[in-house]
């Protein structure tokens, strides 16, 4: 494999990863052996930490420490060249103070990158919503494949979080509406934050309705095109006749919201509600993605459903 072709392997693992043993050390070590020199570190070091994306959207202090001790030990074991660069980026990072707020880029297949404001822990603030989960990229990735499924459809998602999964649905199928919906204050709070992150701006009539940032005079020529965008308060078991009136969507997702036992019979109380008011068009589709951690559970979303 071609030293570029690594670096750039290097640098989509290194935007999304979650965990460090993720990354092809082996084949690394590997090149460094038949590559000595610092060509190759330095290529992959500026399309990882140094990126511009990273740089501006730092990832959490942790992350970036333990990357680039990683990185120097595979350098040392297959006694590459050493590349002064490299130290000199860990101490850099080794005097920054740990922080509770991290950034996470997530490169789409298409080219264009979601960047979120993320939560360190993965609970804070009485609640799980503050970080991305896999569920949400398993939902975007299908989504992204299955564009058609939301082109040019209305489309709400229960829980959106921070809204990695509505945002790279925004970039990349082209939905008429796009409706955010999660209940807890904080999780609002950031989720709004990190639409306007990529490019959205609330409009000044409404603190509900988003519509695409220009950038440019093509932004300016293709902005009638971008989707209506709604950031929606919603409880599943208070959900008011207005609420459901006013929401009518074609496609629905959700994703990772089957955890907890006790919100089943919530969620599917709610999807019920949504299939019924309808007026007289069809029901909406239903996507959703979630982990089994428990097979009980599971289990009982299918009963639930299955009534």
């Amino acid at each position: 494999m071609a030293e570029p072709e690594l670096g750039l392997r290097f640098q989509r693992r290194f935007l999304a990863a979650r965990q460090l043993r993720s990354f092809p050390w082996a084949e690394l070590e590997q090149s460094l052996r038949t590559s000595p020199d610092s060509s190759l570190l330095v290529d992959i070091l500026h399309k990882t930490i140094l990126h511009p994306l990273c740089v501006k959207y730092p990832p959490s202090t942790k992350y970036r420490r333990c990357f680039l001790t990683e990185l120097i030990k595979k350098q040392e074991s297959a006694a590459a060249e050493p590349l002064d660069e490299l130290y000199d980026t860990l101490a850099d990072i080794l005097n920054e103070e740990e922080s509770p707020h991290c950034y996470k880029n997530y490169l789409l297949p298409t080219g264009e990158s979601v960047t979120l404001s993320e939560n360190v822990a993965i609970i804070s603030g009485g609640t799980t919503g503050l970080v991305t989960w896999d569920a949400a990229l398993h939902l975007a990735e299908w989504a992204t494949e299955n564009s058609t499924v939301f082109s040019n459809r209305t489309v709400l998602e229960l829980g959106s979080g921070i809204g990695f999964t509505g945002i790279a649905i925004c970039k990349t199928c082209n939905p008429k509406t796009y409706i955010f919906s999660d209940y807890h204050p904080r999780v609002l709070k950031q989720l709004t934050a990190n639409i306007r992150l990529n490019g959205f701006v609330l409009e000044p009539e409404t603190t509900h309705c988003i519509q695409m940032e220009p950038r440019g005079q093509e932004a300016e020529a293709t902005n009638c095109q971008n989707p209506k965008l709604i950031v929606a308060e919603l409880d599943w078991g208070s959900v008011t006749e207005k609420q459901l009136l006013d929401l009518q969507p074609d496609v629905i997702v959700a994703a990772d919201v089957v955890y907890d036992p006790e919100i089943i019979l919530a969620l599917t109380g709610m999807l019920q509600k949504l299939s019924t008011f309808r007026a007289r068009r069809k029901p909406p589709e239903v996507y959703i993605a979630f982990t089994i951690r428990n097979p009980d559970t599971y289990h009982l979303f299918q009963a639930e459903l299955g009534r």
